[in-house]
Parts: C-alpha cells; sequence; structure tokens
C-alpha cells in the first residue's frame, strides 16, 4: 500500500523528533549526574596522604601554606593599606612608589624559601643566614627612592607571616615563627647595611670591637628594657593592645632591636643619615598609627643608653652616646610641639 507523500513525510518527520527529544533528554540527564558527582566531589574535603615521619608533617604544612600564600598576602595588603593610607597623603609620599605588586613578588619569593626551607627541616638560623643577602637587595631596592617605603614592605611580610601562622597548629607555629622572625628582622632592621659597613674595618678596630661587644647582648637589652617600659607605663593600651600582651611585647622587643641596629649603623658608618633618612621618619609615620606614645621612645633610649654605659668601656661608649644624645634630640618633646 502506498502511503501519500505528505503522510510519510509527517511519519518520518515524529520519528526524526521523537529520536532528537530522546538525545536531548539524554544529553540533560548526562549533565544533571555530572553535576551532581562534581558538587559532591568539591563538597568532601581532599584525601589526606599518611603522614608518617616529621618530614612528611614538615612537608605538609609547606604545601598548605604555599597553596594558601596568595590569598594571604592580599589580606595582609588590605591591613597594611588600610593602617597607612592616610600616612601616605600626611607625609606626602608618591604613591607611584609604593608597587603592590612588586611587593608582593618579594614576598613570594621569600616565603617560599621559607617553606622550601621548612620542608627541608633546615634550621631557622642557618635559613636566616641564606636569605640575609636577598633580603639585603629587596630593602636596599625598596629605600633607594624613598626610605619611607620600607615601612609598607616590612608591615606587608610581617602581616603576612601572622596570617599564614594562623594556618597551622601550635607543633608547628614556634619553628616557622623563628623562619618569619628572621624575615621581619632583616626588613624591619638595617642588618645588612651594617654588615656591609662592618666588612671595610680591620679586625679588632675600635669599631668592631664595640659591635662585636653589643651584638650578641642585643636581644637580652631588648627584652630587658621593654619589661622596664611596660612597668614604667602600666596603663598604656597600643594598637594591638596593652604594652604587657604577647603580642606587643613582642612588636616592642623588635623595635628596641631595631633601634640598636640603626646605632650600630651610624658608628660603623660615622653619620647619623640613616637616622635622619629612615628612622625618624618611619617613627613618625608608625607610631602615632599604634599609638605608641613618644614618651615612651624617649624612655627606650634612655634605657638603651645606661645598658650600653653598663656594657662598654668608657673609649667604646663614647661615640655610642654622642649618637644617642642625637637621637634623644630629635625625639624631644620640642620637637612634637609642631604636632608632627
Amino acid at each position: 500500500m502506498n502511503i501519500p507523500l505528505s503522510i510519510s513525510t509527517l511519519v518520518e518527520g515524529d520519528l526524526d523528533s521523537e529520536t532528537d527529544s530522546h538525545i536531548g533528554d539524554s544529553l540533560v540527564n548526562l549533565s544533571k549526574v555530572w553535576a551532581e558527582r562534581y558538587i559532591r566531589t568539591v563538597s568532601q574535603p581532599p584525601p589526606q596522604p599518611e603522614i608518617k615521619t616529621e618530614a612528611d608533617q614538615r612537608y605538609a604544612v609547606s604545601q598548605t601554606l604555599a597553596q594558601r600564600l596568595r590569598s594571604v598576602s592580599a589580606q595582609a595588603w588590605n591591613k597594611t593599606e588600610n593602617l597607612l593610607s592616610d600616612e601616605v597623603i600626611r607625609h606626602q609620599i608618591d604613591p607611584d612608589s609604593i608597587d603592590p605588586w612588586a611587593i608582593a613578588g618579594d614576598v613570594y619569593e621569600i616565603y617560599d624559601l621559607a617553606f622550601e626551607g621548612y620542608a627541608q627541616g633546615l634550621v631557622p638560623e642557618r635559613f636566616a643566614v641564606n636569605v640575609a643577602p636577598k633580603l639585603g637587595l629587596i630593602r636596599a631596592k625598596f629605600t633607594a627612592e624613598d626610605p619611607r617605603v620600607i615601612g609598607f614592605v616590612s608591615m606587608q611580610f610581617h602581616y603576612t607571616g601572622q596570617l599564614l601562622l594562623e594556618l597551622v597548629d601550635t607543633a608547628h607555629q614556634d619553628v616557622l615563627g623563628h623562619y618569619f622572625k628572621a624575615i621581619d628582622d632583616h626588613l624591619y632592621m638595617p642588618l645588612q647595611r651594617a654588615y656591609d659597613a662592618a666588612a671595610s674595618y680591620p679586625y679588632g678596630s675600635n669599631e668592631l670591637n664595640t659591635i662585636h661587644r653589643l651584638l650578641p647582648q642585643s636581644s637580652a637589652i631588648a627584652k630587658r628594657v621593654v619589661t622596664r617600659v611596660t612597668q614604667a607605663f602600666p596603663a598604656h593600651q597600643c594598637y594591638s593592645g596593652p604594652l604587657n600582651s604577647a603580642t606587643v611585647k613582642l612588636s616592642s622587643t623588635r623595635d628596641a632591636e631595631m633601634f640598636q641596629t640603626y646605632i650600630w649603623v651610624c658608628l660603623l658608618e660615622k653619620n647619623i643619615s640613616v637616622v635622619q633618612q629612615e628612622l625618624f621618619p618611619l617613627c613618625v609615620m608608625l607610631y602615632p598609627t599604634f599609638n605608641v606614645k613618644w614618651d615612651i621612645v624617649r624612655y627606650m633610649l634612655t634605657l638603651l643608653e645606661r645598658e650600653f654605659a653598663g656594657l662598654l668601656k668608657p673609649e667604646e661608649f663614647a661615640p655610642c652616646s654622642s649618637y644617642l644624645d642625637s637621637l634623644k634630640m630629635m625625639f624631644s618633646p620640642d620637637v612634637f610641639t609642631q604636632a608632627v
């Protein structure tokens, strides 16, 4: 029986439509199944490798921190910028001299080295020696145009380290904290500049003898100074808390060490330019932001003078005393009547 053309065409068309419909339904169902499987996968925690040894644990921690570094660095920059953005305007710092991408690149490089060293079981002291030249170059690069920029750089590194430590358990925080302190120290303090200046002196010179006498005691000096400052200002509250809080004590001790390092540089370079161009402007920029009173700075300088006098011979103390006197004059109340 011959089916009229119009009817056969209609039937074939219906079959094609039905086939297309089945294919379309299958694709929709497969897409739904795939999407459901993907959601289940990303909703489950990633499989954790079996960690048997301390080396395995260090490697796992280093991998975790490396994966989180980018987001942590962004958080640290937001915190740094929120704190110091007004100071850029107040101190008339050229915004173009603060390059967040360049700073971020150095952050990634240095912290990747820290993660690598930690995974390999490198002791913090050896890491500090290895990374010192790189940090010295970073510091020199950012202080070349405007020394005040190092305030942004050092704070970016510091907050990055703080946020990274929050990601690991206490078993790893102590050792990693020593790695990150080495980074902080070389950025807050002109250590490499002091080393370079010391290299120009012959062995046994008065200047080197003075540094050799002070350097091993610098941390102990700083801790004693901070203890006495805390006792003298028991009610004072800084940005991060009271002076006797663990966080503020740590940063105060670092600052007391920092002032000592600047005095060493003055002694070795035989001028006070590093204080005039770098330390004093940084203090004026940062200390009011963190609610550090100038009375505290003046008392710290008085205590440092006493510590130096107790450790050094009179002929060694004399040149240090002249630079300490200059510092005390720069931070005197008369200077700040201008409401800096």
